[in-house]
């Protein structure tokens, strides 16, 4: 097998559109800290690289469950189902997870190390729920409150996780300014369900979209986004973020961009599509609150 080919499986297997989520907390809570003259290069890069690899690991074990339960198959929506579509052996992606968990618990350790030991804590709590969230009998993902908890989980935490180890403390303004964060996580896992409705029903899972339907999680997922908008303009206007941070009213139209082609086509290649501009909008919105709290 060459090595552009095992590359591209490798690529495959971390899911690049889902890794926004790990990428953007980390941006919004170093960019906090930033603001407040507190900034470690080590740190933060530490911190990033191990939030997308416990993303990935996650990716990875969700893929392998999924293909042992007979969920996947070659004609599925998206970029997932590596081992079905690339004949991918399921022990070498348990393999490759294991790897880049082993890597994330090392940075981890270096982190801890560098500022407190809560750091562990909260790295464990956040491996835990990696493996509840995509395996064991029932896993979080398959039920309707997979979008909330791995919101809050990804958003909040990983926010607080970033600041904290930068700043050496927590405060109101940093836990107001992650709930955009997961808001628009919590989007993302929903916009990937929208887009999984069919196959998700036939394979027994009852993701939120199923249990709502998916006229109603569509609309759902504008109301979501608006208010996420909604607090960071409060913020800024009320002085707990620079008035800079009002240009992340710039991604709006990407919010909306999402939502509507899911309204508008049920074809797989177009829901893809609507899936990416949800994703897209998080990193975008994260990046320019990021900027603004670093102007």
């Amino acid at each position: 097998m060459s090595i552009k080919r095992n590359l591209g499986l490798l690529w495959r297997l971390l899911r690049p559109p889902t890794l926004t989520a790990s990428i953007a907390p980390v941006l919004v809570g170093t960019g906090l800290a930033f603001h407040h003259s507190a900034f470690h290069l080590g740190l933060f890069l530490a911190m990033l690289i191990a939030s997308m690899m416990i993303q990935s690991v996650a990716n990875m074990i969700n893929e392998y469950y999924d293909f042992k339960r007979g969920l996947d198959n070659e004609h599925m929506v998206g970029i997932a189902g590596t081992i079905v579509r690339d004949n991918v052996q399921p022990q070498t992606v348990l393999k490759v997870a294991w790897t880049f968990l082993a890597i994330s618990a090392l940075l981890g350790l270096y982190i801890a190390i560098s500022t407190s030991w809560w750091v562990v804590v909260a790295g464990l709590g956040s491996m835990i729920f990696m493996y509840l969230y995509s395996s064991g009998p029932k896993p979080i993902s398959s039920t309707p409150f997979g979008e909330v908890t791995a919101g809050i989980v990804m958003g909040p935490v990983i926010v607080l996780i970033s600041y904290y180890i930068q700043a050496g403390s927590l405060n109101t303004r940093a836990v107001l300014t992650s709930l955009p964060i997961a808001i628009l996580i919590g989007s993302i896992l929903m916009a990937n369900n929208i887009r999984d409705i069919l196959h998700d029903i036939e394979g027994g899972r009852k993701t939120l979209p199923i249990v709502v339907g998916r006229e109603r999680a569509i609309n759902l997922l504008k109301f979501v986004a608006l208010i996420a908008y909604g607090i960071i303009i409060f913020l800024s206007i009320f002085g707990q973020l620079p008035l800079y941070s009002l240009i992340t009213l710039l991604s709006v139209p990407l919010a909306l961009q999402g939502p509507m082609l899911f309204s508008k086509t049920k074809e797989p290649a177009e829901l893809q599509g609507a899936f990416k501009k949800v994703s897209q909008t998080l990193i975008v919105f994260s990046a320019l609150l990021f900027l603004s709290m670093i102007l």
